[in-house]
């Protein structure tokens, strides 16, 4: 399986401050909420690119993340730990997806994703 990037969110302290600053630079639009208050996927006015949204932050800090398509998220996570990582955020599921977020040795932060 190919493994794209097929989502990325900037998690943020001040999710309507980011959508706003986005909007003015870049003119991009809330297309959808989503399942997590004050969680929005955004129109980049690109079709068939890569999803992206704005979200409140998740973690200590504000980041950008992007996220890997994967076939299983818990096995990619553990994987991951094996390599010398570790699991920032623990598989999650919401309707329709699987998602969760490593570290890797190095302290990059990347988020894993599945369908289903």
């Amino acid at each position: 399986m190919p493994h794209p990037v097929i989502h990325a969110e900037i998690r943020s302290t001040d999710p309507d401050a980011t959508r706003e600053f986005f909007r003015d630079l870049f003119g991009w639009t809330v297309a959808a909420e989503g399942a997590l208050p004050g969680y929005t996927f955004i129109d980049t006015g690109v079709e068939g690119g890569t999803f992206v949204a704005i979200s409140p932050r998740q973690a200590a800090t504000d980041e950008v993340l992007f996220f890997v398509g994967v076939e299983d998220v818990e096995a990619t996570l553990k994987r991951a730990e094996e390599l010398g990582g570790s699991i920032i955020q623990p598989a999650q599921h919401v309707p329709g997806t699987s998602f969760g977020v490593f570290e890797d040795a190095q302290g990059h932060r990347v988020g894993v994703a599945a369908t289903g």
